[in-house]
């Protein structure tokens, strides 16, 4: 074999060589990839699992907390008339918790002026929840019964400034009151009572009536 035969069949053997130095080089990086790829994974996954587990767990212990709560001084009513009428209507509990009613029920929502009580009774037919407080509650207590209130459905909030007690909790033939607004009926309350079972139109509107609420 001449000298440059010899020399092309080295360079051709180590061209070869470097050529399967790199497929090996290559597919080592591939598996990593993947390898990687399927770590990140499994790691998400865990952390998934684990911000899941976390959420049951807390929403459980928030269940739980809910059960325990007792409504006390919860006041039920029975027998309550539901005619529409257009006239002024005297009721006997203040705030009215049902009875007689204008034909046009009050937009559920936050109001920052008291509100006609034979509007919010009608919301109350429809199954709303309408938080009241007097003129001496602390703003601070007020923002708090803004955000319990929030952007939920079936909610109403406005002051009320000559019921007896601080705040008061009124859905139709219930009623319940508190002294702040950190009390842990409040909710208690809203859940057993919103859309609740006295409800004499369950599911019926509570926006296209009356009134302006900011929120």
């Amino acid at each position: 074999m001449t000298n440059a035969r010899k020399a092309r069949q080295a360079t051709a053997e180590k061209a070869a060589k470097l050529r399967a130095e790199q497929a090996a080089k290559e597919k080592r990086r591939r598996i990593g990839l993947v390898a990687g790829a399927a770590a990140i994974v499994l790691a998400l996954g865990g952390g998934i699992t684990a911000i899941v587990m976390t959420a049951q767990s807390q929403q459980k212990e928030e269940d739980a907390r809910l059960a325990a709560t007792k409504l006390d001084g919860l006041k039920e009513y029975e027998d309550l008339d539901a005619n529409h009428v257009e006239t002024p209507v005297t009721y006997e509990q203040t705030p009215p918790v049902g009875g007689n009613h204008n034909p046009t029920w009050l937009n559920c929502g936050i109001y920052a002026e008291p509100v006609p009580n034979e509007n919010a009774v009608h919301a109350l037919e429809h199954g709303a929840v309408w938080i009241t407080y007097r003129d001496d509650v602390p703003e601070s207590q007020v923002e708090q019964l803004k955000d319990e209130v929030g952007n939920q459905t079936y909610m109403l909030l406005s002051p009320y400034p000559s019921q007896e007690n601080p705040i008061t909790l009124s859905s139709w033939g219930t009623q319940m009151s508190v002294d702040t607004a950190d009390d842990p009926r409040i909710e208690k309350y809203i859940k057993e009572y919103k859309q609740g079972p006295k409800t004499p139109e369950p599911g019926a509107a509570c926006t296209g009536g009356v009134g302006t609420p900011e929120g």
